[in-house]
């Protein structure tokens, strides 16, 4: 099966899907369907897709797996936020996920309350496409944690949307541990109100084929943090894409991205920052550091900035380096051996994004995660 094909399964599916739902319910799952069929699978001559390849995952044909929970359609936050925000017109998978809603995973927290939610999404062979919706209410604070992990082959297609509320501070968790022979995307899309604080922490360490794109429109005088860590071996393939849009004037962004290469892996981050027009005052900055550990992997990065006023500050910048020789030198003359001197340097490269982990059991995860792959 070529790429240009590979939507077929998909409809098939589609047209032995149960119509249980309300009306625009059923409209919008239409609509999503027929934007999927127009788009097809994305291929590298698409810009945003040049160095991810999905033939490996064209060439499969997944059973789908069934819904599960039950959802309130008819509730508020559903009927005014669902699909809102992640724009499936753009986006082919945004579009496959859409057109695959039987169920939404609401997360609600009213104005003012202070919660910690966690969603472990775990994976049976097939494809799956969960959808997750937060409406955060002005001045609440969240912790967000979402999980995907799971065994044998299968597809994730996954869509976040997250709303904050005015002056409301959100930490968003994205723990991304799939099988070696799993493919997995995802869409996490953020709308922040006035001076509400939004901070993503994304860490990518399985799947054959992994890709997240995180894009967050600011309000006036809001602030946003993108930070993660992708860590990839063997033939992995590990591909990031970030958006920052500065909508308003007043606004923050900072963004620290990781990654470690090791084996014939690879590796693809781009991150864009747009300023527009009336964004003035904005502030941000922009960093990819990535630590290549064999001759035979492979990073692309491209950090960019698209700057439409004129009264802002704005930075960005990408490394790539191996381990230095210095430091494993220093650290064998003191009587450390040659492995446990890598792993050290490897695991302190990496803990400035870990140890900002504010859950204290998240962070252990997360560090254990990270000595196992290494």
């Amino acid at each position: 099966m070529q790429v240009e094909t590979a939507a077929s399964p998909f409809f098939a599916d589609f047209e032995r899907l149960p119509r249980e739902v309300p009306a625009w319910v059923d409209e919008l799952r239409r609509a999503a369907m027929d934007r999927f069929l127009d788009l097809g699978f994305p291929t590298q001559r698409d810009e945003d897709w040049k160095f991810t390849n999905l033939n490996p995952l064209a060439r499969l044909a997944f059973a789908l797996e069934p819904g599960r929970g039950v959802t309130d359609w008819s509730n508020p936050a559903i009927e005014n936020h669902l699909a809102r925000y992640a724009n499936f017109q753009k986006h082919a998978f945004v579009a496959l996920n859409t057109a695959f809603l039987d169920s939404v995973h609401l997360i609600e927290i009213p104005a003012g309350a202070r919660e910690t939610v966690r969603i472990e999404h775990e994976s049976e062979p097939g494809v799956s496409h969960p959808r997750t919706l937060a409406v955060i209410g002005e001045g609440a604070e969240a912790a967000i944690v979402e999980s995907f992990s799971g065994d044998h082959k299968y597809f994730t297609n996954a869509v976040t949307e997250i709303v904050c509320g005015d002056g409301a501070i959100v930490d968003h968790y994205k723990l991304q541990n799939e099988a070696r022979d799993a493919f997995h995307i995802s869409t996490i899309q953020v709308q922040q109100g006035r001076d509400s604080v939004f901070t993503s922490r994304s860490f990518a360490f399985g799947g054959a084929l992994a890709r997240t794109e995180i894009n967050a429109v600011l309000e006036t005088g809001s602030e946003c943090t993108l930070n993660g860590l992708y860590v990839v071996n063997g033939i992995q393939h590990v591909d990031t894409r970030t958006a920052i849009d500065h909508a308003k004037p007043h606004a923050a962004s900072h963004e620290l991205y990781k990654g470690i290469l090791n084996g014939s892996s690879s590796a693809v981050f781009n991150g864009k920052i747009i300023v527009r027009k009336d964004a003035q005052k904005t502030d941000a900055k922009q960093t990819n550091k990535n630590l290549v550990l064999s001759e035979n992997a492979t990073i692309n990065t491209k950090p960019q900035l698209e700057i439409f006023a004129d009264d802002v500050r704005c930075t960005h910048g990408a490394t790539v380096g191996q381990l230095d020789p210095d430091s494993i030198f220093y650290l064998r003359s003191r009587g450390i051996g040659q492995e446990d001197a890598r792993a050290m340097l490897i695991e302190a490269f990496a803990r400035e994004i870990i140890d900002a982990i504010k859950i204290p059991e998240l962070r252990e995860q997360t560090l254990s995660l990270l000595k196992a792959n290494l």
